[in-house]
């Protein structure tokens, strides 16, 4: 099977709680798999699984990746999630149990110890791949924020004449385009120095554009009123992406935490 002609899934999970053991020329596996997204999509063939090998070994060498196909005995789909109600289908997000599951030792990725280090590897272009889509996402709120306004008319004239529209019409600008250049910013840090050396760049971007998708996504929602919350707009399905994308690849508080460290560091 090739792995580029097929859909895979990954997990956030508890890897301290998976177990990935070497059982001669086999790995076996255990563990509950929350958020596996991908799972949900019937084009699915293949699993990413992601343990740990060796809770002796160093820190960061403890963990391992290893493909798992679906159709494997002992993978048990025991429910889809949700995200503030939307399941996000076909694509899907689903709970998963491993029990006892036998791969081929072929199967690891890279080899014992270094799943970690891949994780690593896919966070930070990850993490800004997210701010990008962040960033579109907060300009067709805008846009829709402000057809909106200039169509609507209350209290006799139209809300693009009320002074706190106005006033968020422009704020959403200036968050927008701070973020996308704050973005950018971080691009060309890991383009010139690479992931590790522009870790606080993606860091702070991480945190900066989904906080600012929110809000403008939000302001977005109440120029529309009612509608805003309805399935008759695209808004409440965008802010639950953008709120949800204040978890993924790491919540807030980690980056901030890291971010602040790496500020303390600069001064002995």
């Amino acid at each position: 099977m090739r792995i580029d002609h097929v859909i895979y899934a990954c997990a956030d999970l508890d890897v301290a709680s998976a177990r990935i053991e070497r059982d001669r020329d086999h790995y076996v596996l255990n563990g509950r798999k929350w958020w596996t997204s991908g799972a949900g999509d019937p084009r699915c063939k293949i699993a990413i699984f992601m343990g740990k090998s060796d809770p002796a070994a160093p820190k960061h060498q403890q963990q391992s990746m290893i493909l798992v196909p679906r159709d494997t005995p002992g993978i048990t789909v025991l429910r889809p999630m949700s995200v503030f109600g939307y399941d996000d289908a076909p694509h899907g997000h689903m709970e998963i149990l491993f029990e006892d599951v036998r791969v081929p030792a072929s199967n690891i990725l890279l080899g014992e110890g270094r799943g970690f280090e891949i994780a690593q590897a896919r966070l930070g272009p990850g993490r800004i791949h997210h701010c990008m889509r962040m960033i579109g996402m907060a300009e067709r709120a805008l846009e829709a924020m402000c057809r909106r306004v200039k169509a609507r008319v209350a209290f006799g004239k139209p809300l693009a004449e009320q002074g706190v529209i106005i006033e968020r019409i422009a704020n959403a600008r200036i968050l927008i385009d701070q973020a996308r250049l704050l973005t950018l910013h971080a691009a060309h840090r890991m383009d010139k120095v690479g992931n590790k050396a522009a870790k606080a760049e993606i860091a702070m971007i991480k945190v900066a554009a989904p906080t600012m998708a929110c809000q403008v996504i939000d302001w977005a929602m109440q120029a529309h009123g009612a509608a805003g919350l309805s399935q008759d707009t695209f808004l409440a399905n965008y802010y639950a992406h953008a709120r949800k994308i204040r978890f993924a690849d790491g919540p807030d508080e980690v980056h901030r935490h890291q971010l602040g460290r790496l500020e303390l560091a600069k001064h002995g």
